[in-house]
């Protein structure tokens, strides 16, 4: 791997690996980049330079999404420092199994067998996703962890812990290869200045008034062609919620209930179920179900993070275009999803798309501190695409 790096990046390197190497190692080490800071290089790196001096070294690399290691590993496999008995994978396939009836069906999930882990690092991407239940999952394996994050997002969800807030490692100087990037153009913007202007900063990436009729236009072609691969950032909820109804209406979708083929976000944990804050999906199968006690769904979902496996189980019927999550359905056995075509930026944290659509929504309480790092989570979802829909400069 024949890479040209800063005198700071040899520094963050040198760190991690005297960390790796000493015996009495703090169990884990935080490293903390920008945006087109070139922190999966280094990851990339760093898995190499260690098995110069441990070649039986076993590495798993993972991510709390799906998309996320698919990205990741792409990357790695490019700078060719994937062996054959690493891992690539979501945090959930690493760390947990499924419990099965004798009919072959999932029930629940437990944490794998620890004499049977087989890895002598984790390095965890996107760290800045990872929340306190998932991080003491982790810690339990006695293996060190390399956490590798995004100190000028959003903190996580929920909670407070946030494995990004302080971390022991900064990368802050863009990559020399990112410099003419023009969504990391944007996203420096953001994070310092917390004004992007209307104009365009390349090839289909440009801020637009939401005012014009020509963005109007281009927004409801853009919609009909609503796949996977977009994101459509809102900070309101109401915001959301429009965007919802007007998306799935141009997609084919009648009526305002639930059908097989929309796509929808969990909005809240369930340990049990091992489903998670933000995590999306598309709908296999559901029925309504009515009981005593109310009305469910009855539902399959196929979730983007796990990679084949499936979601099956009770969701509430109310959540579906409410305004809030909601928490007074405490249920255990009736889990919250909500429609996915449009999400809050928080609930986007960790999440990447090809082509993103970010409205500009700045809450009254919000300073500018905490909206620098709205518009900076928001910007830094895209990959290949990004469209800012704003009214003015910031």
């Amino acid at each position: 791997m024949d890479i040209d790096l800063s005198l700071h990046q040899q520094e963050v390197i040198t760190s991690i690996l005297v960390w790796f190497k000493t015996p009495s190692r703090k169990p884990f080490i935080t490293l903390g980049g920008f945006a087109g800071t070139g922190k999966t290089t280094l990851i990339g790196y760093i898995s190499q330079q260690l098995r110069k001096s441990n070649p039986e070294l076993k590495v798993a690399f993972c991510s709390y999404t799906g998309k996320a290691v698919r990205v990741l590993g792409r990357k790695l496999k490019d700078a060719q420092a994937v062996y054959p008995d690493d891992s690539v994978t979501t945090i959930h396939r690493l760390i947990y199994e499924p419990t099965l009836d004798d009919d072959g069906a999932i029930v629940g999930w437990s944490r794998k067998d620890i004499k049977e882990f087989k890895y002598g690092l984790i390095i965890v991407d996107e760290a800045s996703m990872v929340n306190q239940a998932i991080w003491n999952d982790i810690t339990q394996y006695g293996v060190p962890i390399l956490a590798v994050g995004d100190h000028g997002q959003l903190p996580p969800i929920e909670g407070r812990f946030n494995l990004m807030e302080n971390p022991d490692l900064k990368l802050e100087e863009i990559y020399r290869q990112e410099k003419d990037n023009p969504i990391i153009f944007v996203s420096k913007m953001a994070r310092t200045r917390g004004i992007i202007p209307f104009m365009e900063f390349g090839k289909g990436v440009v801020k637009m008034n939401r005012r014009d009729m020509d963005t109007q236009e281009f927004l409801s072609d853009l919609f009909m062609r609503y796949d996977d691969d977009t994101l459509v950032l809102v900070g309101y909820n109401n915001t959301r919620i429009k965007l919802n109804k007007a998306i799935r209406g141009l997609l084919g979708f009648e009526g305002e209930q639930p059908q097989v083929k929309d796509r929808v976000i969990c909005l809240r944990n369930s340990y049990e179920h091992h489903i998670y804050n933000g995590m999306m999906g598309r709908i296999k199968s559901i029925e309504t179900i009515t009981d005593d006690f109310g009305m469910y769904y009855k539902s399959k979902i196929a979730l983007d993070e796990e990679g084949g496996y499936d979601f099956e189980g009770l969701i509430s019927y109310n959540q579906f275009g409410a305004k809030e999550t909601l928490h007074a359905e405490k249920t255990p056995e009736v889990d919250l999803f909500d429609f996915g075509y449009a999400l809050t930026t928080h609930k986007a944290q960790g999440s990447q798309a090809k082509r993103v659509v970010v409205f500009e929504e700045k809450f009254a309480n919000m300073d500018n501190d905490m909206w620098k790092k709205w518009l900076y989570t928001a910007v830094t979802r895209a990959s290949e695409e990004l469209y800012i829909i704003g009214d003015s400069l910031g």
